[in-house]
C-alpha cells in the first residue's frame, strides 16, 4: 500500500538480542537492518550497543489498553446503530498483548473470530485533567493495533471485555513512531489485508472524535501513564459485518497496516500446538 520510503522516521522497538541475554527486553532505535539501544523508551540516549540479530517484541510498557468503538462513520453505518454523542470506552486486557508475527490463537469457545485495524497512541508522561490544546504534548508516539474479537463473545456478553481481551488478542507494532515524525495522525492511510486481500481502507481524517478529544476526555475520568495505549477506533469493513460474514480461518494472515508506521503482521492459528510447529 504504501513505499517502505514513506516509513523513514524515528522508529522505537523493543526486543531481545540473539545469543546475548536472550531473555532480557531492551529498547532501542532502528536504523535500516540494525537497532541502536537507548536506556528506555522515554529516553533516545543510547547506550553503545548495536544488535543486527534480535528478535522484535510488541511496544508496550504501560498499564492499561483504552480502546474507542464506533470512532469512524463507515464502522457506525455498517453496525445498523447511531452515531455516538461521545466516545464509547473498552478495554483490553494487558495480558492480550503479543508482537508482530506472533501468532493469534483462538481459544475452543470461540467460533468467530475477526480483524479490527487500528491507529493506536502511545502515552509519553503523566496526564490527568489535559486540554485539547496541549492533548498532543502528552504523546510519546503512534503504532499499529490489531482489535482481534471473538464476536460470539462480545455479542453475546452485555459489554466486549471478555470478547476484546482473550490471550493473543492485541497484536501491537511493529514500532512506535515518533510523534515528531508524523505531521498530521488525523490524516494517515489505514488498511487491513487477510490473506493479501483488502478487507479495510480509510483515513484516520474519517474519526468522529479526534486524538486531542479523545485524550481530554478520557483524563477527565482517569490518569494516563507512560505507556499507555489508546487505541482510536476501526473504519468499516470488519467480517462479522460482510454479507455474509467472513471470519477468520485458521492459518489466514492479517496484515494491519498504517502510514508512516508499518505494518503488523499476525497469523492466526486455531490451536496452540498449531502455532508451535
Amino acid at each position: 500500500m504504501y513505499s517502505k520510503d514513506e516509513w523513514c522516521a524515528l522508529k522505537l522497538v523493543k526486543f531481545v538480542a540473539e545469543g546475548k541475554e536472550a531473555e532480557k527486553e531492551r529498547w532501542g532505535i532502528m536504523e535500516g537492518c540494525v537497532i541502536k539501544e537507548i536506556e528506555s523508551p522515554l529516553s533516545t540516549k543510547e547506550t553503545g550497543e548495536v544488535f543486527e540479530r534480535y528478535r522484535i517484541k510488541a511496544p508496550f510498557f504501560g498499564t492499561k489498553i483504552i480502546c474507542l468503538g464506533l470512532n469512524y462513520e463507515s464502522h457506525v453505518e455498517e453496525n445498523r446503530t447511531k452515531k455516538p454523542e461521545k466516545p464509547v470506552l473498552f478495554s483490553k486486557a494487558v495480558s492480550s498483548v503479543v508482537g508482530n508475527g506472533d501468532p493469534v490463537i483462538r481459544p475452543q469457545i470461540v467460533k468467530n473470530l475477526d480483524y479490527e485495524v487500528e491507529l493506536a497512541f502511545v502515552i509519553g508522561k503523566k496526564a490527568s485533567n489535559a486540554s485539547k490544546s496541549d492533548a498532543y504534548s502528552y504523546i510519546l508516539g503512534y503504532t499499529v493495533l490489531n482489535d482481534v474479537s471473538a464476536r460470539d463473545l462480545q455479542f453475546s456478553d452485555k459489554q466486549w471485555f471478555r470478547g476484546k481481551s482473550c490471550d493473543t488478542f492485541c497484536p501491537l507494532g511493529p514500532c512506535i513512531t515518533d510523534k515528531e515524525e508524523i505531521d498530521d495522525p488525523m490524516n494517515l492511510g489505514i488498511e487491513m489485508r487477510v490473506n493479501g486481500e483488502v478487507k479495510q481502507r480509510a483515513n484516520t481524517k474519517e474519526m468522529i472524535f479526534d486524538i486531542p478529544f479523545i485524550i481530554e476526555y478520557i483524563t477527565q475520568a482517569m490518569t494516563l501513564l507512560p505507556g499507555d495505549i489508546i487505541a482510536t477506533g476501526t473504519p468499516a469493513g470488519v467480517g462479522a459485518f460482510r454479507d455474509p460474514p467472513e471470519f477468520l480461518h485458521d492459518g489466514d494472515l492479517m496484515e494491519a497496516e498504517i502510514e508512516k508506521i508499518g505494518t503488523l503482521r499476525n497469523r492466526v492459528f486455531y490451536t496452540s500446538t498449531q502455532a508451535s510447529k
